[in-house]
Order: structure tokens, then C-alpha cells, then sequence
């Protein structure tokens, strides 16, 4: 396994530790509707992937982790209820918070949000989509 994983024992710790974060902060994006938690545990798997067989096979056998990784981790794209309904739900969020949160006179932070929205749509447009 190690010369499959390679890198010195500390970088491999290293990335179980970061990983091990990143799971922490994609757990926490499942509460927070700004925060997201697909690009966490997606990241946390490629640490895992590099540092440890053993915690990468843990994060896609749990099922609420292999909700946002399952078609990522095997190419297949997201189901297509899936990818619309996380369209929606991100405009929704966004545009309440811009509209009724960030008051007028802070128009660049609207911008950011609007921008932030934008990049995100283009990213999840991009990811395949397939029927569930």
C-alpha cells in the first residue's frame, strides 16, 4: 500500500489531518445553506486518496457522504432532480440573503454575491448529469 499511497509519513499524516477538516467543514455545509459541502468532501477525498486507503474507503461507504460523492467518485455525474433542485436552492439562498440581508448601500457586496452564484451555476452545469 505505501508504495501505491507514496510520499513520507508526514505528508501522509498531514493529509489525514486535512482531510479530516475538510470532512468537518462539508458536515457543517450540510447545515449552513451558504457554505458548501460537495467541493469540502470531494477535497477531503483527494487527501484521503493520497494518504490512506483505509479513511478513503470510510468517507464513500457512508451514505451521507456518498449522496454528494457517489457519481463524483465514479464519473457519473449528479442525478439530474439533483442538480436542479441544488440550482434552486442556491439562487433562493443567495438572492433572499442579497435582497433581504445585505442592505443597498453595500451594492459590491450584492455583486459578490451574484458572482459567487454565477460561478457556482457554471460549475454544477458543468458536472454530467444522469437520470437517478
Amino acid at each position: 500500500m505505501r508504495e501505491r499511497l507514496g510520499g513520507s509519513r508526514l505528508s501522509r499524516g498531514l493529509l489525514v489531518v486535512a482531510g479530516t477538516l475538510l470532512v468537518a467543514l462539508g458536515v457543517v455545509g450540510v447545515f449552513v445553506p451558504l457554505l458548501p459541502t460537495t467541493p469540502f468532501l470531494l477535497a477531503a477525498a483527494a487527501c484521503y486518496a493520497r494518504s490512506s486507503e483505509r479513511m478513503h474507503r470510510w468517507l464513500l461507504s457512508k451514505r451521507i457522504f456518498a449522496f454528494y460523492l457517489g457519481g463524483r467518485a465514479e464519473r457519473r455525474g449528479l442525478p439530474l432532480a439533483a442538480k436542479l433542485t441544488t440550482l434552486a436552492l442556491l439562487w433562493l439562498a443567495i438572492g433572499s440573503s442579497g435582497l433581504l440581508v445585505v442592505p443597498a448601500r453595500l451594492w459590491w457586496a450584492r455583486l459578490l454575491l451574484l458572482a459567487v452564484a454565477l460561478a457556482v451555476t457554471a460549475h454544477i452545469l458543468r458536472i454530467g448529469a444522469r437520470r437517478a
